[in-house]
């Protein structure tokens, strides 16, 4: 397991906005993806990509959170689903192999590798997910960016 900085291109993504403890991240995530999942069938976005949570840090005791999938297309906003992006540039990168409870310490690791290297957050990250219904928790892999200012 290794971080790399990387340059990434600017994906459009379909998502909900919210705002949510620590604590209630994994009932926001299956609301939103509900939501998201429900409403792509009428967005008229294109091809579907992967699923992914952007959020802005740093954060107290919340987070503002953007969950949702990679489109093609930007579209009409419809209900609490709305377009928005994962941004371009230069990021830092790890990829987490398992289960998303290993979530917290890979991107403990991911910061904690950014200090070490000197290097300056722009207090946006997010993770592309793989599909993981049916998938062994243990094989699943979870692509996390720090962008870098």
């Amino acid at each position: 397991m290794s971080c790399s900085i990387v340059t990434v291109e600017r994906r459009l993504t379909a998502v909900v906005k919210t705002k949510v403890a620590f604590a209630k991240i994994p009932d926001a995530q299956r609301a939103a993806r509900t939501a998201v999942d429900g409403a792509l069938p009428s967005l008229d976005a294109g091809p579907l990509g992967r699923p992914c949570t952007r959020f802005r840090t740093p954060a107290a005791s919340a987070l503002d959170m953007e969950i949702g999938t990679i489109v093609a297309r930007t579209f009409p906003a419809k209900d609490e689903v709305v377009p928005s992006d994962l941004p371009a540039g230069r990021a830092a990168h790890f990829l987490l192999k398992g289960s998303f409870d290993g979530l917290p310490g890979a991107w403990q690791t991911l910061f904690d590798w950014c200090t070490a290297e000197k290097l300056t957050l722009a207090g946006i990250n997010w993770e592309i997910y793989m599909p993981w219904q049916g998938v062994d928790p243990a094989k699943l892999e979870t692509d996390l960016y720090a962008l870098l200012a």
